[in-house]
Formats: structure tokens, C-alpha cells, sequence
């Protein structure tokens, strides 16, 4: 069984455009790798990142995901061999 991504959002915040852009990302770079990504509307100010069920990213406690960030952390359980191109590139250090 593929894995499956939950966004759960704030519909009073008006999240809904922000779910849906992580959800496009994350389905084109985990294309054929996950199950699905789910959008679940929810109130409060929440925006919430689950895989499987597993909470692994909650605004109220980190912001708003960083994308190349959230690609690595499902990356590493979805498909730790695959190469996230830009994404996986470390800031260069003067």
C-alpha cells in the first residue's frame, strides 16, 4: 500500500489556495509514490502535514512548511533513495 499525505487547513483563515499548491507539489515530485494527498478542512488556525496518519509538520509549532524541508521529511519515509534534486541541496557556507 502506497502512503498517503493529509493537509488539514483552516477554511476560516482561508488556507485552502496554500493546502492545495503543498498538495500539487507534493503530488509532481512524489508522482506515482504516494497513495494520494489528502486536503481536510478544519478551523482554529490549523494547518497540519500527516503521513499515514503521523503528524510531521504543524504550523502553530514550526510556520508554515518550507517546501524543500517537508519534500525531505516524506522523501526519507516515502522513498529514501530518490534524489530531490534542488531540494536536497545543502546552503552554501562563505
Amino acid at each position: 500500500m502506497k502512503p498517503r499525505v493529509e493537509i488539514e487547513y483552516c477554511t476560516q483563515c482561508r488556507w485552502l489556495l496554500r493546502a492545495a499548491w503543498v498538495a500539487q507539489e507534493l503530488l509532481t515530485t512524489f508522482d506515482g509514490e504516494l497513495l494520494e494527498v489528502a486536503l481536510r478542512p478544519g478551523q482554529g488556525g490549523i494547518f497540519v502535514v500527516r503521513l499515514d496518519g503521523e503528524q510531521i509538520w504543524d504550523r502553530k509549532l514550526q510556520g508554515f512548511p518550507d517546501l524543500p524541508q517537508l519534500k525531505q521529511l516524506i522523501r526519507d519515509r516515502v522513498a529514501p533513495e530518490r534524489d530531490l534534486g534542488h531540494s536536497d541541496r545543502k546552503p552554501a557556507h562563505d
